[in-house]
């Protein structure tokens, strides 16, 4: 095939608890990812060389992930491969919803298919990991448990389908995710023993429970996030039950059983001159990276 296109999920973090320092600089975590229907979306074209354009003028650097997974590719081969990237943003940028990692995880499959190379998961995690904690996790999608840095991926059986309704404030934190980290004190530290309540309920087939949800960095977000207080009253006042923090925010969002009552809850925040995206999770059938051929 001469052209792919794959479609990037987003995801949020039904839990994340920051365990505390490892030896490696890093910190240890464990997390449940699911992927959501919020999605980028990539054209691969076979080229002479490596090229990025993208719908998001700024994102088109040398260092923009998609080229640094084709780039690491590429370097398995030995072999001079090219190809025309096309990227079309869907997921807001720097938002704690995976955008980047999710668009790098796309990026290996499509490029190995394109560029027909024999690619086992197992080589494509390993590249992934190298490229960032998030990234071997979107090679498979859907719901899984997350440990280590984040490298270290669980496929769970998925989680009960539910609707969500999620506001992604603008923010100017530079190296967002290190920033975070740095205000996270060890009194925010915890043991993972949630993470694992939400693991088993989830593998027991039990609706997602809200007493089971929450984000270490939840202690610090107000802190590092301008006006982050506005918009989760923004949401309550909507309808929203509770709020949670997907990531490093600044993403927050609120679970719902049915899309009516997202929609109408989305609907009172877009009357408040917010920007809601209704979202819903997806199965890790529909949300893992899928070349599919394609002509203009």
């Amino acid at each position: 095939m001469s052209r792919l296109r794959v479609r990037a999920h987003a995801k949020i973090n039904l839990s994340l608890e920051v365990l505390g320092e490892r030896p490696d600089g890093f910190h240890e975590v464990r997390s449940v990812l699911q992927s959501v229907s919020l999605a980028d979306e990539l054209t691969l074209e076979t080229a002479a060389e490596l090229s990025l354009t993208c719908d998001v003028a700024h994102l088109e650097g040398d260092d923009n992930l998609v080229l640094r997974a084709a780039r690491a590719l590429r370097g398995v081969t030995g072999r001079p491969l090219g190809a025309r990237i096309r990227l079309e943003k869907g997921i807001p940028e720097a938002s704690g919803l995976g955008g980047a990692s999710s668009d790098a995880a796309s990026a290996l499959v499509g490029l190995s298919q394109l560029w027909g190379l024999d690619l086992g998961l197992e080589e494509l995690r390993r590249l992934g990991a190298e490229l960032g904690s998030d990234v071997p996790f979107f090679l498979t999608g859907g719901t899984a448990l997350v440990q280590g840095r984040g490298e270290e991926v669980s496929p769970l059986s998925d989680a009960p389908p539910v609707w969500l309704v999620l506001l992604a404030p603008s923010h100017g934190v530079a190296n967002k995710t290190a920033t975070l980290y740095r205000l996270l004190g060890p009194e925010s530290w915890s043991s993972g023993e949630r993470t694992e309540r939400l693991v088993r309920a989830i593998c027991d087939g039990e609706r997602v429970g809200e007493s089971l949800l929450g984000n270490s960095f939840e202690a610090v977000a107000d802190e590092a996030f301008t006006g982050m207080a506005s918009f989760r009253d923004a949401l309550l006042r909507a309808g929203a039950g509770t709020v949670h923090l997907s990531g490093a925010g600044p993403t927050l969002y609120s679970i719902f059983r049915d899309e009516r009552t997202a929609r109408e809850v989305a609907a009172r925040l877009v009357k408040e001159g917010q920007q809601p995206l209704p979202a819903h999770t997806v199965a890790a059938a529909e949300s893992r990276p899928r070349p599919m051929a394609w002509s203009e």
